[in-house]
């Protein structure tokens, strides 16, 4: 548990006998510190790998994460999750490019959250959409 990890946040662990790798995204250069000291200190682990990313401090990219999770979790399909102590949908944004990270419940509120994020206007080309889907509908 880290309170400061928020929805532009993006860390991914990978653990292999007791080496943890940690990877992807945080919004402030404190973050990628703070996480690495905090794993280290988990029993077990022996060595830790910290190879997040700091995106770049920016006034636009600060605007264009506001838009963006306005448009998504102020959509009635998706504003269950806005709720939630850390929304699943993580919103990273990298010099005007933006990238959905998390997981949602099925694949019409995935193809919603990219509607959302490539009409919120000001990103640099198309939204990548990464959202995984927790319940995918089975095809026959």
């Amino acid at each position: 548990m880290y309170p400061q990890y928020g929805i532009w946040d993006n860390i991914n662990i990978r653990v292999n006998d007791g080496n943890v790798a940690l990877m992807g995204q945080v919004n402030q250069p404190y973050k990628k510190a703070d996480l690495g000291r905090l794993v280290q200190r988990v029993p077990g682990a022996r060595s830790v790998t910290n190879e997040v990313e700091v995106l770049p401090l920016s006034n636009f990219d600060d605007r264009l994460r506001l838009q963006v999770a306005r448009a998504i979790y102020r959509d009635p399909v998706l504003s269950r999750y806005g709720i939630q102590a850390v929304p699943p949908i993580h919103i990273i944004v990298d010099n005007g490019h933006v990238t959905l990270e998390g997981v949602v419940n099925n694949e019409m509120e995935k193809n919603v959250a990219g509607i959302r994020a490539n009409g919120a206007g000001l990103s640099f080309g198309q939204v990548t959409n990464n959202l995984r889907v927790e319940n995918p509908s089975r095809k026959s």
